[in-house]
Parts: C-alpha cells; structure tokens; sequence
C-alpha cells in the first residue's frame, strides 16, 4: 500500500508547484488519497500537446476559472495531473513529462517505473 507522502523512489514526496497551486488539496503535493476520485497524483510539466489533449478530452485547463480560483495553465506549469488522464495522454503520444520526486509512488500500481522514467522531465 503506498505511503501518500512518499515518492515513485520511495523517499519524501517533493512540492509540485505552489505556483500554480495544483493538488487535490491545493497544497502544492501530489498526494495519493483516499478522498482523491481523479487521482491527482502525477507530477507532470505541461506541454502544449497536452493541453490540447486535455481540452479535447473535455477537460479545458487553459481556462482561468476565477470562480473557483483556477488561474488557467500554459506550457511549462507544474500540475499534479490525474493518473487516467496521463496514461490516456501516453497512449495518445501526448503524456507530459513527469517530475519523478513530485510523483506519489502510488502511481506504480498504474504505470510501470521505466515508463515513468521515459518519460522524466530533464531541465
């Protein structure tokens, strides 16, 4: 069972963002949590290709939401991206990079290591 703190290495789960504020809690973590039905788990760098992946899909992240305190995201922004969706992405050669130390290791019962680490975001 994975530890909701912990990363896809095992060790402390590390800040996606804060700016934006992203997370199921808005905490800037990308925490596996019972509560969470999206599984906002993996920490992803956002690329265009995503985005308009994500739109298509109906699910617009581009759109400032000030309603619900949403700023709207653009390529480069940190977001803890729900695991369905990415592996979606993956499948449609559209996944984001992934930011390992920022990713609950609770994403290893869904994606494989390698796969994960193919896909790693290299600054």
């Amino acid at each position: 069972m994975a530890n909701e703190d912990r990363n896809v290495f095992g060790t402390e789960l590390l800040t996606c963002s804060t700016d934006p504020e992203t997370g199921f809690l808005r905490d800037g973590l990308c925490h596996h949590l019972r509560r969470d039905p999206g599984r906002h788990e993996i920490c992803a760098v956002l690329t265009a290709d995503f985005l308009e992946y994500s739109k298509a899909q109906g699910n617009d992240l581009t759109t400032p939401r000030p309603e619900m305190g949403f700023p709207g995201l653009e390529p480069g922004d940190r977001w803890c991206v729900c695991v369905p969706r990415w592996i979606e992405a993956l499948e449609a050669d559209a996944a984001p990079p992934v930011i390992l130390e920022a990713t609950s290791e609770a994403v290893l019962d869904d994606v494989e290591t390698g796969t994960l680490k193919e896909h790693a975001h290299r600054e």
